[in-house]
């Protein structure tokens, strides 16, 4: 059974960077698409970036655009999420999900109800 498990989080200023990892186990990870998705106290989780299995397709929802850029690396069992450009408002617990169906990334990105592993989470906090 896959299992998620996310890395890199931290505070950062405004304007700053930092890059995500999700490192993945237990099952055949090129099977799985992969969503970064994103919940900030009071709020909804949302979708962030997602990727298919092989990498070849990327979505972004319209507050990564321009400053996010997934990727993975299948033979490390790896997903990365670049976050540049940061703004407070990105402040948010970070999630990794998979899901073996056979969803386009604009779909997974649009909904949690599309993905069905996730990691534990970790704080993203933009603060000066």
């Amino acid at each position: 059974q896959l299992q998620l498990v996310e890395s890199g989080g931290g505070s950062v200023q405004p304007g700053g960077s930092l890059r995500l990892s999700c490192s993945a186990s237990g099952a055949t990870f090129r099977f799985f698409a992969v969503g970064w998705f994103r919940q900030a106290p009071g709020k909804e989780r949302e979708g962030v970036a997602c990727i298919s299995g092989t990498g070849g397709t990327t979505n972004y929802t319209n507050h990564a655009k321009g400053r996010f850029t997934i990727s993975r690396d299948n033979a490390k069992n790896m997903v990365y999420l670049q976050m540049n450009s940061l703004k407070p408002e990105d402040t948010a617990k970070y999630y990794c999900a998979a899901t073996q169906k056979n969803y386009f990334p604009w779909r997974i990105c649009s909904s949690a109800e599309y993905l069905d592993v996730w990691g534990q989470g970790i704080l993203v906090t933009v603060s000066s």
